[in-house]
C-alpha cells in the first residue's frame, strides 16, 4: 500500500450505478426508434437495440449518430424524441437512488474526498434527474457530455473532473461505473482505482475487459475499497476482488486493503477538440 496514493477524488456514474431509472432509458431509445419507423418485433429493431446496449454510457446523440451515420438528420431527430420521452417518463415514474448510494457518497465526502457525478444524459435531463433525486448538493460537481469536447468512452469527463476539483496526480482519483464506456473513460484518464459496479447493464466480464481494476456488487461497497478512506470498514467479497491479472499476484489476502490496483500511467488519449453537437 505504500506505493498507492490516497484517493482525493471519486467520480461515479449516475444511471445504473448510483441511481435506478427503472428501465426508462431503454424505453426512451425504443420510442425514439419508433419515430424513425423502427418498431418492436422487427429485425431492424433488434439490431438497433443491440447497438444501444453495447453503447451504454455514451451520450444518446452519439449513439444515434453511430446507428444513423448518413448525416441526414435522423440522428438529431431521434435524439430530440429520446429527450422528450425520457422527460415524460421521469415526470410520470421518477428516478430513485440505488440502495446505499447516498450513504456511500456522504461517507466519501465526510472522509475528505471530493465527489463528482458523471452522466451520459444531456444537461437538461441531468438537471431533471438531480431535481427528482434531490441530489444537487450531494456531490461537489456534476458533469455531462455537454461540458467537454467528447463524452465516454474518451477520457475528457474524468480529466475535467480532476482539473475542476484540483487533483494533482491522476492516480489519486477513483472511478465507479456500470458500463464499459464509463470504465474506458476512467482507464484512459489514468485513474488509479477503476471499479466496475455490477448493478448496471454490462456484465463483469465486459467491465473487466474494458479495464476495471476491481468489481463491486453495488456502489455501497465502494468506500471500503478506496485507499485514504479512514472511515471504511470491511466490504463484501466482490468489493475487494481485483479485476485484472496484473493486480492479483500482489494480493496476499482477499481483503480490500491488499487488492491495490496496478498504477496506471497518465492520460493515454490525446485531447483533440471535437464538436459533440450537444
Amino acid at each position: 500500500m505504500s506505493s498507492t496514493l490516497p484517493v482525493t477524488l471519486v467520480c461515479c456514474g449516475l444511471l445504473g450505478t448510483t441511481a435506478d431509472d427503472h428501465g426508462m432509458l431503454e424505453r426512451a431509445f425504443a420510442e425514439a426508434f419508433a419515430t424513425q419507423g423502427i418498431v418492436p418485433g422487427t429485425a431492424a429493431y433488434a439490431h438497433y437495440m443491440v447497438g444501444v446496449h453495447q453503447a451504454q454510457g455514451q451520450a444518446a446523440v452519439d449513439v444515434f449518430r453511430g446507428l444513423f451515420p448518413d448525416g441526414d438528420g435522423r440522428a438529431e431527430a431521434a435524439a430530440l424524441s429520446f429527450e422528450r420521452s425520457f422527460r415524460t417518463a421521469v415526470d410520470r415514474t421518477g428516478i430513485s437512488s440505488v440502495p446505499g448510494a447516498e450513504e456511500a457518497i456522504r461517507e466519501l465526502s465526510e472522509s475528505g474526498m471530493r465527489v463528482c457525478l458523471i452522466s451520459s444524459l444531456p444537461r437538461r435531463l441531468l438537471g431533471l434527474a438531480l431535481d427528482t433525486l434531490g441530489w444537487w448538493r450531494l456531490a461537489d460537481l456534476t458533469l455531462c457530455p455537454e461540458d467537454v469536447p467528447r463524452g465516454c468512452p474518451w477520457p475528457d469527463l474524468m480529466l475535467a473532473a480532476m482539473l475542476r476539483l484540483g487533483v494533482e496526480d491522476v492516480r489519486a482519483a477513483a472511478f465507479a461505473g456500470s458500463t464499459a464506456s464509463e470504465i474506458q473513460c476512467a482507464k484512459r484518464a489514468g485513474v488509479g482505482v477503476v471499479a466496475g459496479v455490477l448493478t448496471g447493464g454490462h456484465t463483469a466480464d465486459r467491465l473487466r475487459t474494458a479495464g476495471a481494476t476491481h468489481l463491486v456488487d453495488a456502489i455501497a461497497q465502494l468506500p471500503g475499497l478506496l485507499p485514504g478512506n479512514t472511515a471504511a470498514g470491511p466490504t463484501g467479497p466482490a468489493a475487494g476482488s481485483p479485476a485484472t491479472e496484473a493486480s492479483a499476484p500482489a494480493a496476499p489476502s482477499p481483503g480490500p486493503a491488499s487488492a491495490a490496483p496496478t498504477a496506471v500511467p497518465g492520460p493515454q488519449v490525446p485531447l483533440k477538440r471535437r464538436n459533440s453537437g450537444l
